[in-house]
């Protein structure tokens, strides 16, 4: 588990490394910007803010004005609400923050199907324009019972679109229960119902607000100073502990003595929370300052991981894994230090595992069923095999333990399927694997990708490459999941073919290896049903532990491959976030590119 802490307000005055080190000086971590009345900054200072709170190591959000909300309907309102929400996000971009807190809105004497159908419309009109910029839009919970807003709305809006995250305001969720958030059985149910309904990334980290609440003698509700109210700040921070949740807590007090009362008692509670188990010992070597590292215990011959979510046993953690000394221990870590980036490429998707159980250089092999010890909290996708004639029950990785048990039996690399666990004869992409073959140079690959980036444009569909985390590249198309395998197939092998033609010197579509020979070859049968390739920030069995990153069109030949291991990937994530996180919201289809091509649309 990871806290930050911050305030939300604005600077009084223009000397912004002033007001960011005093922050500093204060024990801040985090800290929102309340644009809730307007757009008081341009562009450029949102820029150099954001590079100034960066170099301080603040983690930034923004609060969207008050008016930026999801729910208008009146022809004249709703166009300046839906701008409203898109301009922030813009900003937030230039501000590096990593979300943007939105009001969902009010009823207006509307059912909640009318609201629902309305805050969709409103995203859907939006998405094209924010789904790039590597910012999460957040909806935080109404405090009154006549707005759209509740937990179990968010969830539904959420479920929609992949870069929409909950944001909790602990005061307006205790508002709306009566004023019962006050100890730590009430607020485990919060959390409880958070899993329940949002996949385990969506809430690592939980962006969540904070302040006091009292009720008047008429059931009035109203803000006061902290230490007034009844909704303690300590069973928030315990009951994060015991769900393994990051937690992001925002003083919205109105007073800097509450904000530094709070702040007292979040670090107390966290201090507490975090308290190593007597004999405990890191899971990694230390070879690597791994992000939120993790202790196990030594029990009875193998180790339990501490404060997790669910029961994990680590077996041979010093073994080594890599060549250059990296340890399974390593490797583990990993995983768990990067679930919140990789799990929700994951979500949905039946995993195959490709176990090496000696390490990278030792014998591996693939496995597809799940093994009768997987752990009982492991759920399953059961998806039919002609070749066994039933159905085999692949693993599935929904959340951080999940991550690390497949990394304790060897998985180096994570391999799901293209398509998920209820479309799972429809991909949500396709994809070109770009394979050097043995003589073919970095810069052939290069080419090749960029080759494929301007068809694709010409075809009107975007591309996202990442490295292969060996010597290759791959480019995914994110597509709505429509079309079956068999059309995807066929999509990128006819794209494939066009680049061997028009450049057969460097690129060939052979299945003959020996004729491949110093070229690129375009693997279109990646595209098929059941067949896995190496999942974005997957490990490679490689010396260094290389990882298979995203790149911007614009690093491609300028990054290599090998620049991105289980070491260095924190600090381009610090720098650019996922780029890959486009990936997921789809929104493409085949129609107009096989018509370009000349390809019939089946019927």
């Amino acid at each position: 588990m990871a806290i930050s802490f911050g305030i939300s307000t604005l600077p009084t005055d223009n000397d912004d490394e002033a007001f960011l080190d005093n922050l500093v000086e204060q024990g801040h971590t985090a800290f929102e910007l309340a644009f809730t009345r307007g757009f008081p900054w341009k562009e450029a200072r949102c820029s150099s803010f954001g590079a100034l709170a960066a170099e301080r190591g603040l983690g930034l959000s923004v609060h969207a004005p008050y008016f930026a909300i999801l729910t208008i309907e009146e022809p004249d309102r709703y166009q300046k609400t839906r701008a409203a929400v898109e301009h922030t996000m813009k900003l937030a971009a230039k501000l590096r923050a990593s979300i943007v807190v939105v009001h969902p809105g009010h009823d207006r004497d509307r059912t909640s199907e009318q609201l629902f159908t309305t805050a969709v419309e409103a995203l859907d009109s939006i998405a094209g324009k924010i789904r790039d910029l590597g910012v999460v839009l957040g909806l935080e919970t109404t405090g009154t019972a006549n707005a759209f807003g509740n937990l179990g709305d968010i969830a539904l809006l959420a479920a929609e679109f992949p870069w929409v995250r909950p944001v909790v305001d602990w005061a307006h969720v205790h508002a709306t229960t009566d004023g019962r958030l006050v100890d730590l059985e009430s607020v485990r149910s919060v959390y409880s119902f958070l899993f329940d309904q949002f996949p385990a990334w969506k809430l690592q980290p939980l962006h969540t607000h904070y302040s006091h609440n009292s009720f008047g003698p008429g059931g009035e509700i109203k803000h006061v100073p902290y230490g007034e109210g009844s909704n303690p700040v300590e069973p928030v921070v315990e009951a994060a502990a015991e769900f393994d949740v990051d937690l992001t807590i925002v003083s919205e007090s109105r007073d800097d003595n509450s904000h530094q009362a709070v702040w007292a008692d979040v670090g107390a509670a966290f201090a507490s929370s975090e308290q190593l188990e007597p004999n405990a010992r890191p899971l990694g070597s230390g070879a690597v300052d791994f992000p939120s590292p993790l202790a196990i215990v030594n029990e009875a011959g193998s180790y339990r991981a501490t404060r997790l979510r669910h029961p994990l046993r680590v077996t041979n953690p010093d073994k080594p894994f890599f060549p250059d000394g990296y340890t399974k221990g390593d490797l583990i870590q990993y995983y768990a230090s990067i679930a919140p980036v990789l799990l929700p490429h994951l979500e949905d998707r039946a995993i195959v595992m490709a176990r090496f159980p000696d390490g990278a250089e030792g014998e591996f092999f693939y496995e597809k069923q799940a093994p009768s010890h997987k752990p009982d909290w492991m759920p399953v996708a059961p998806i039919h095999s002609e070749v066994r004639g039933g159905a085999i029950e692949f693993c599935t990785a929904p959340d951080r333990p999940s991550l690390m048990w497949f990394a304790n039996m060897g998985c180096i690399e994570i391999h799901p399927w293209l398509s998920r666990i209820h479309s799972v004869e429809r991909p949500d992409f396709a994809i070109f694997d770009l394979d050097p073959a043995d003589g073919a140079r970095w810069d052939q690959v290069v080419d090749t990708a960029l080759h494929i980036k301007v068809a694709l444009d010409n075809l009107g569909l975007r591309g996202y490459p990442k490295t292969s985390g060996a010597t290759g590249l791959h480019i995914y198309v994110p597509l709505d999941p429509v079309h079956d395998y068999g059309r995807v197939r066929r999509f990128v092998e006819t794209v494939g073919r066009l680049m061997a033609a028009a450049d057969p010197t460097n690129v060939t579509m052979e299945w003959d290896i020996p004729r491949r020979a110093g070229k690129v070859f375009i693997d279109h049968n990646q595209n098929v049903g059941g067949k896995t390739i190496a999942s974005v920030y997957a490990v490679r069995p490689r010396p260094g532990a290389p990882v298979s990153t995203p790149l911007a069109w614009e690093e491609v030949g300028v990054l290599t491959p090998d620049l991105f291991t289980i070491e260095t990937i924190w600090k381009r994530l610090e720098a650019v976030g996922d780029r890959f996180a486009p990936v997921l919201s789809g929104g493409q289809t085949l129609d107009g590119a096989e018509a370009a091509l000349g390809l019939d649309s089946p019927t």
